[in-house]
């Protein structure tokens, strides 16, 4: 019996190791709060399209992040460099970014002990008079040295996940944060190419009408000939010159409207308006084919759907912070060092002390402070939870806007060129029969003027065409890829059949 409680001793002191260290993880494990899951949002199967969209095979990524390109206009293409490099709004999103990956830092920090090194020197004169410790000694005055050196540490064990919890919330904010950041290179980009495009259509329409001013200026010269041989009235004159004037006018509000854009294109692109133009010019830009993909790839390639989903796992963690305060807290205080009346024999054995604590907290009263707390982390995850579904909401809103606005636009296009087909075929007849003096002069003017209507409205349309898909762009993404790493946006190069138009 006696060899048995000999060996005794062993086991129990293995066994007690084991229990402390599944007692550890135990409560390592314990993490109070609920555990996120992303709410499932209602996705509609397929976009309501007509024959006019063809939708893309979702496996592939539908646009390309530097998606601008396809539109293959050079101005464009370094007005978007420039911006991506020197715009302010994304030089703060990127700097929110670098906050919440600081902040990310510091609450992982605490999950780690925290190490300190204190030294102090002191020198001290004992009094006389102080009270008697022992009545046997009689008390004298003295000079002393206190020298000590040596480490504190501090290590929360975090039993109930309150830490794990605040790291699980800043790891979400973070991603939150790069989502917002690529969030804003998205509106840079897209409003930079919707404020472009509307002042080339502006060049285009101040070219038509300018070409419109000449004819209705000869016009003009025609019925004063007319007049002065007595052929029309003064109305007729009259009538002709208020035509001009009002062409002129409008052409001046469009120019106007141009230098308004301009104005915001160079904030954008980070340089002052003074300082910044861009040189009229009539171009014919096509818009390029926008794939569709599937409803739900929306979820996966909108930042702002990121951002709203990365919210809500934020405001999930807060819950389990709250929570965490209605446990104990517990948090150990080892130290070691040395102490000395002499700094020669600071570092040697005798002087050495330490110390071994533990300090446990728990609130036992607070009026219902963590209750209130509870709550409203509680509410704030609804709120989180509403947003999310909102903004999905808005996103099919406007894909689907786009993908209506687009087939719409496209007919009107159609319709467009027929009636600068038939002007055409009207101004053709009109110079056969002047040139066969069956009408006058003026009615070839008149056939022109009609052309040059047509033209501006096929130029409206075109241009409307054009913000209408870079709208679309938006609404889809832009490209943006989830994984995206310090806001740079991931790019998937793949070959995508043109989910066409």
């Amino acid at each position: 019996m006696g060899a048995a409680l000999r060996r005794a001793p062993p086991r129990s002191a293995a066994f007690a190791a084991l229990s402390a260290v599944a007692g550890a993880a135990l409560l390592a494990a314990c993490t109070v709060g609920p555990d996120y899951r992303r709410p499932q949002a209602e996705v509609p199967p397929e976009w309501h399209t007509d024959s006019f969209w063809r939708v893309a095979a979702p496996s592939h990524a539908p646009l390309a992040p530097d998606w601008w390109t396809s539109f293959a206009d050079p101005t464009l293409a370094t007005l978007e460099t420039q911006a991506l490099a020197q715009n302010q709004t994304l030089v703060a999103a990127s700097a929110h970014y670098e906050q919440a990956k600081a902040t990310l830092a510091n609450v992982s920090a605490q999950r780690v002990p925290e190490v300190d090194l204190a030294a102090q020197a002191a020198r001290f004169r004992i009094s006389h008079d102080r009270p008697l410790t022992n009545y046997a000694t009689p008390t004298e005055s003295t000079v002393q040295n206190n020298l000590q050196l040596g480490p504190t540490i501090s290590y929360d064990t975090d039993l109930f996940g309150r830490i794990r919890r605040q790291v699980e919330g800043a790891q979400a904010s973070a991603e939150q944060s790069a989502d917002d950041l690529a969030n804003a290179r998205l509106v840079l980009t897209t409003d930079l190419a919707t404020d472009y495009f509307s002042l080339r259509e502006l060049d285009n329409e101040i070219d038509v009408l300018n070409r419109s001013v000449k004819l209705q200026q000869k016009a003009l010269d025609y019925v004063n000939t007319e007049h002065d041989l007595g052929s029309v009235s003064g109305l007729d004159v009259l009538q002709q010159k208020s035509q001009l004037d009002s062409t002129r006018v409008q052409a001046q509000l469009l120019l106007n409207q141009r230098a308004q854009y301009e104005h915001a294109i160079a904030a954008l692109v980070g340089v002052p308006a003074p300082q910044f133009a861009i040189e009229p010019q009539v171009l014919d830009i096509q818009p390029p084919t926008v794939p569709l993909g599937v409803p739900s790839d929306v979820l996966q390639r909108r930042p702002d759907v990121a951002s709203a989903e990365r919210a809500m796992a934020a405001a999930n963690a807060q819950i389990g912070v709250a929570k965490a305060a209605f446990f104990p807290s517990l948090t150990l205080t080892p130290g070691i060092g040395w102490q000395s009346t002499e700094f020669a024999n600071l570092l040697s054995a005798p002087t050495l002390m330490w110390t071994l604590g533990a300090t446990v907290g728990q609130v036992i009263f607070d009026g219902g402070r963590r209750a209130a707390n509870v709550k409203y982390a509680s509410e704030g995850y609804k709120a989180t939870e509403a947003n999310y579904r909102q903004t999905v909401l808005s996103a099919f809103q406007q894909v689907q806007d786009g993908i209506t606005g687009l087939s719409v636009l496209d007919g009107a296009a159609k319709q467009s060129r027929e009636a600068i087909g038939d002007a055409q075929r009207l101004l053709s007849l009109a110079n056969d029969r002047y040139s066969g003096g069956l009408v006058a002069y003026l009615n070839v003017i008149d056939a022109q003027e009609s052309l040059l209507t047509s033209e501006r409205t096929d130029v409206q349309i075109r241009g409307q065409q054009l913000t209408l898909s870079v709208a679309l762009v938006k609404a889809l993404g832009g490209g943006w890829e989830r994984g995206a790493q310090d806001g740079a946006l991931a790019a998937r190069q793949q070959d995508t059949p043109a989910p066409a138009r």
